[in-house]
């Protein structure tokens, strides 16, 4: 059984009032197993770039992994992204998961310069991208690929990384989660697309992708991303779980036994010490029982 990680999103916010490395070190000391920070490089809300921010933090931290929750495949070419990946790997200590994902935004996609894909082509685009950057991360010869929406030829990107990076997926359709059963580490839909009704039958298809790929189903990782709303009056909303901390551990608990093995928790500033202190460690214990 895999032991229970347990995520906070961090604010990508350029605001001179925004501190995401604060946010960092504080989830870094309350015992946080990763931060996370969305990938959105477009708009007139300052923002920093999702793989920049990571860096500086993992610069900055010692021991917290950093994720990115997900990166756009159609922003960046995927062979970049893998070496972008690999430095920030070694340079952390081996500290990365890469969370990728179709492209969410069809306006961020055409404000970059780039054609906005069919649904099938985001799909197709993001199968393409794990397996330029699984080979190119494994092979000791330079690589050629020929995909339905990205190609490389004659690729060599060293050096290979030391340890594997954990590909993590946003994906919520048939053909996409198929992707993820066949190609990916792990999975992290949001509440707000995936409700807990919904998701039993989103991890039969992964599992049966992955039993057909030759995968061992339980090797990949569920992780819900989703807000926490600590409020003895508030009540869990489509894309929020809340109520008091009792409330909130109990429903955490049973989305374990969905099969989620983990949670990325979007929590308000002035509730994160509560969650962390309150809520985390009866989590983990309850799952370590």
């Amino acid at each position: 059984m895999q032991p229970l990680l347990i995520g906070t999103g961090i604010t990508t916010s350029a605001d001179p009032g925004a501190s995401p490395l604060d946010a960092a070190l504080a989830a870094e000391a309350a015992g946080y197993d990763f931060v996370s920070a969305s990938d959105h490089p477009v708009g007139s809300h300052p923002s920093y770039e999702t793989l920049s921010l990571l860096t500086w933090i993992a610069a900055r931290t010692s021991h917290i992994g950093i994720a990115t929750r997900v990166l756009g495949t159609p922003f960046r070419r995927p062979a970049m992204v893998a070496k972008a990946a690999e430095s920030l790997q070694r340079l952390s200590g081996g500290r990365l998961i890469l969370g990728l994902g179709g492209g969410y935004s069809d306006e961020e996609i055409h404000a970059l310069g780039a054609a906005v894909p069919t649904p099938k082509q985001k799909v197709d685009g993001l199968a393409d991208a794990l397996e330029i950057m699984r080979r190119a991360w494994t092979s000791p010869i330079a690589i050629t690929y020929h995909g339905a929406i990205h190609q490389v030829h004659g690729l060599a990107l060293t050096p290979r990384p030391a340890q594997p990076i954990p590909l993590w997926l946003g994906t919520y359709g048939n053909r996409a989660l198929e992707v993820t059963g066949r190609l990916a580490d792990g999975w992290i839909p949001s509440l707000g697309f995936a409700s807990p009704d919904r998701v039993p039958d989103m991890l039969d298809r992964i599992h049966s992708a992955a039993a057909a790929a030759g995968r061992e189903p339980a090797s990949i990782r569920a992780i819900y991303n989703l807000s926490i709303n600590l409020n003895p009056a508030a009540r869990s909303s489509e894309d929020a779980i809340g109520g008091s901390a009792s409330d909130i551990i109990e429903q955490l608990h049973g989305l374990t036994e969905l099969g989620f093995t983990g949670f990325n928790l979007i929590v308000p500033d002035d509730h994160a010490r509560a969650v962390a202190e309150d809520i985390l460690p009866a989590v983990r214990a309850g799952c370590a029982a």
